[in-house]
């Protein structure tokens, strides 16, 4: 028979120790513990999704997961951008996403809801030029040939992209503004419809990032005019900048990627992601797979709230003077 002190005295204990043992079963377990979802906001095979995939690849290996891709194409991005700004905030529902979903969807689009502040920035990837390219039946070869053409031609020539109020979309509309001339802009539901009606002579220059447009510029199938950052690209060292003609010294945008989640993320699951991400974007693997699609890695700790900021405001001049909206 148990003597009454001995039960007291385990009672006691139970009684104590309750709280404590129920605290740690209450604990998460430590992040990450399941696979970490990454949207993508357009389909499989472009720069977003190429990024997009190489992250993901390089992050698994350091969080010790499996880290997925998730397309979600449509709206220039902002169906997979509305998916992760509306998602749980615990780290295992992320976006590695572009200006265009970011930082201007936003700006043209009155359907998007969300806003920067629906978002927490985990870190800037990479970046890419954008290039102004040429059909072959319009006979530009260069960009000085462009304008001369354009200005005795008003609204005549036309500009292709992937679709309003898309980074390429501004990026012609800042060329318009710079040289004084009016092209006439044809958006696009993606890359390939654009290459297509580019390639049978149906439109006669269009703006693409970089990646897409390197296979039709290496075959001679378009001509590049030049691209869009101020320092030539590592992969057309051929290819002039578009900052190099006198109209265009200041012209200098791009296609940048950042890895971003939804508001309000743990800070302890913000710092995880950032320190993952920052040992990441040291692999040379990624770095290798990035660098030889045109992408350029983005500096280790860059203000990631400063630079949306200073983007943003950026894309809204671009917006108010070329008046664009959906």
């Amino acid at each position: 028979m148990l003597q009454p002190l001995f039960v007291a005295r385990f009672c006691l204990l139970v009684v104590l120790g309750w709280p404590l043992f129920h605290a740690a079963m209450a604990q998460s377990p430590v992040y990450p513990h399941k696979p970490i979802s990454i949207v993508v906001g357009y389909p499989p095979g472009g720069s977003t999704d190429l990024t997009g995939r190489a992250v993901a690849a390089e992050l698994s290996k350091r969080l010790q997961v499996p880290v997925v891709v998730e397309n979600l194409g449509g709206a220039g991005g902002a169906i997979g951008a509305q998916k992760v700004a509306a998602s749980v905030a615990d780290g295992y529902t992320l976006l590695v996403g572009s200006n265009n979903e970011i930082a201007i969807r936003g700006l043209v689009s009155p359907t998007v809801k969300y806003r920067l502040k629906d978002f927490t920035p985990i870190g800037l990837v990479g970046s890419q030029p954008m290039v102004l390219v040429a059909s072959s039946h319009s006979r530009v070869k260069t960009m000085a040939q462009l304008i001369t053409l354009a200005q005795a031609n008003p609204e005549k020539l036309s500009y292709g992209s992937s679709g309003v109020g898309t980074a390429l979309h501004l990026a012609g509309e800042m060329i318009n503004d710079e040289c004084g001339i009016r092209m006439t802009h044809v958006p696009y539901r993606g890359v390939a419809p654009l290459v297509n009606d580019l390639l049978g002579n149906n439109i006669d220059l269009g703006v693409f990032v970089l990646s897409s447009a390197l296979p039709y510029i290496h075959s001679g199938q378009l001509t590049a005019l030049g691209t869009t950052e101020r320092v030539r690209s590592t992969v057309t060292p051929g290819v002039p900048t578009l900052s190099e003609h006198p109209y265009l010294k200041g012209l200098d945008i791009n296609v940048w990627f950042a890895l971003m989640g939804p508001a309000k993320l743990p800070l302890q699951v913000v710092e995880k992601l950032r320190k993952a991400l920052t040992e990441s974007l040291q692999s040379p693997e990624l770095r290798k797979t990035l660098e030889s699609s045109g992408s350029t890695i983005a500096p280790l700790n860059v203000d990631m709230p400063r630079f949306l900021r200073e983007e943003t405001l950026k894309y809204q001049k671009i917006v108010d003077f070329a008046k664009i909206k959906e």
